[in-house]
């Protein structure tokens, strides 16, 4: 049984290794268009920087090793050109056909190069390939860059502008839509946009390239930027052109479709990785979610159900984390954007909890933010901090997985010692606020809740008088059953106090005394500042 594989990815080379172990007797052959297989493309930013500074570890798994350990022919430079299904061959650099039995299509994605003025100037790169990364290297050290740009604030873009200031290049970062990381909603992303700014990332949202000049990248607000070095990171396009002209069926974006065991529309020829549709796992429809772990796992099933091994793909999540300097943000599920679009009733709740104990020296502030239907369904959730965010959405991500709900949340059974949690971990904590909200204990605030409603800042006075959400009238925690009077029942009332838990146990309060239309802020003031920051901070750079 020969199995030939189109491309040496992170999908190629897993559903390669799982078919040897699965059967040491399969002809097992990689096809990879360019010089390159088995790359940590995750890492490619950080080894613009030096911070990973050896290639070498770079390189997940050279050829020698496919050949010498797994037995695994590979053939750089290899271009599938054409797939000839009915005499079930593949024809390579347009000329010489290879015959298969199961054929393996692991394409990938392309970065996307607009039709702009002036883009194939030498100073413009994507960040792909370890090849392209040499590239930006070597241009930075010839060129002794000084100005970067970057065009697109994905993942890609934002680790990028880390590494180009960690590199001590003046770099600025443009980005169509009003914000970076579209995963995360405005009132999460804020916390990366403030520590982009803080270390010396100029931002510039709602704008984009007009004209890359041979100094100066003109933007479409008639703005012009010098530049030393640019790099493209406004996303890909899924490699799917020899499938396409196969007559496969193709689905959203131009992906391949396939089914839940990673079947094209054609017997024996499978799909993986960045260039498939995939199943929402929230919502059911199909999707393009462009990761490396999808791709792993979808190469490693690929080979199980060539192996006779029958296994699925459970649909796609979206989890995913990205580092912005000291801060790590996280994301799992929907956005409110997203749900919005989709018409998809929600509810949402914010909580900011320590990283681990707040009496064990150096614990951090964390910001969790869920959201959940009315009967508790977990829809998404978005975390950022310092310590332990990632574990935090991983663990989410995986009572989803199971299908569970908010209460589940508050019955995790989570590991718990002073350095790394506290006997109430902030995913308890998060499933304990969402509960209370389903059960009517308190009703929600936000920052966009704010306007026209009555403030009351329920900390200690000294603490109101550094500093206080503006128009907030101070009556601290203590002393809410006796100046019970000054809070109007008639009108909307908003609690607020540091984190948002002392507001909650406010609001029960009022609520013994018949209050109903009063709402406790969620996160409290240390949310309203970063936000607040972030948005001073966009009326000057948009």
């Amino acid at each position: 049984m020969k199995t030939v594989i189109v491309g040496g990815g992170a999908c190629g080379a897993s559903c390669a290794a799982r078919l040897r172990r699965l059967d040491e007797k399969a002809e097992i052959l990689i096809l990879e268009a360019t010089n390159e297989i088995s790359i940590a493309n995750c890492g490619l930013p950080y080894y613009c920087s030096d911070v990973i500074s050896s290639r070498d570890d770079m390189i997940v798994a050279k050829p020698q090793i496919f050949a010498n350990l797994l037995n695994v022919e590979v053939r750089l430079n290899s271009k599938v050109t054409k797939i000839n299904k009915e005499s079930k061959t593949v024809t390579v650099n347009d000329d010489y056909d290879i015959s298969y039995d199961n054929l393996v299509l692991a394409l990938g994605a392309s970065p996307l190069r607009p039709n702009i003025e002036g883009i194939n100037n030498s100073k413009i790169f994507t960040v792909r390939t370890l090849n392209d990364a040499d590239r930006i290297k070597m241009h930075i050290k010839m060129s002794e860059a000084k100005n970067a740009v970057v065009i697109g604030g994905g993942f890609i873009g934002v680790e990028m502008a880390e590494n180009f200031i960690e590199m001590g290049l003046n770099t600025t970062l443009v980005e169509a839509a009003p914000q970076v990381l579209a995963p995360f909603d405005s009132d999460i992303v804020c916390y990366a946009q403030n520590e982009l700014r803080d270390k010396g990332c100029k931002l510039i949202f709602n704008n984009g390239v007009k004209a890359f000049e041979e100094d100066e990248i003109e933007l479409a607000s008639g703005e012009k930027i010098p530049y030393d070095i640019a790099i493209l990171g406004i996303g890909v396009k899924p490699d799917t052109e020899i499938a396409k002209d196969a007559g496969l069926e193709l689905g959203i974006n131009g992906t391949v479709k396939v089914d839940e065991y990673m079947m094209t529309s054609c017997e024996n020829i499978w799909a993986g990785g960045d260039s498939v549709e995939v199943i929402d796992f929230v919502t059911g429809m199909p999707t393009a979610i462009p990761l490396a772990g999808p791709a792993n796992r979808q190469g490693r099933i690929i080979a199980d159900n060539i192996c006779g091994k029958k296994s699925g793909y459970k649909n796609s999540q979206g989890t995913c984390v990205v580092k912005v300097f000291e801060k790590t943000l996280a994301a799992v599920g929907k956005n409110e954007k997203q749900l919005k679009y989709l018409g998809i009733d929600y509810l949402k709740n914010i909580v900011i909890c320590n990283s681990h104990a707040g009496y064990y020296p150096n614990a951090k502030f964390m910001a969790l933010k869920l959201l959940f239907t009315p009967d508790g369904k977990i829809l998404g959730a978005q975390a950022a901090g310092y310590e332990g965010v990632e574990k935090r959405i991983d663990i989410i991500s995986t009572v989803m997985r199971l299908n569970g709900t908010v209460q589940d949340l508050v019955d995790s059974e989570l590991c718990y010692a002073p350095p790394y949690s506290s006997a109430k971990d902030p995913v308890n904590i998060a499933g304990m606020s969402a509960q209370n909200i389903l059960d009517g204990l308190f009703k929600p605030a936000f920052y966009e809740d704010l306007e026209d409603a009555i403030i009351i800042d329920v900390r200690p006075t000294t603490a109101n008088k550094e500093s206080s959400i503006k128009g907030a009238l101070s009556i601290p925690a203590g002393e809410i059953r006796r100046r019970i009077n000054e809070i109007p029942k008639d009108k909307k009332v908003i609690i607020h106090c540091s984190r948002g838990f002392t507001s909650y146990v406010v609001v029960r309060i009022l609520a013994g005394y018949g209050y109903d239309n009063v709402y406790s802020f969620c996160g409290g003031k240390l949310l309203y500042d970063e936000i607040s920051k972030d948005k001073q901070n966009l009326t000057v750079s948009v």
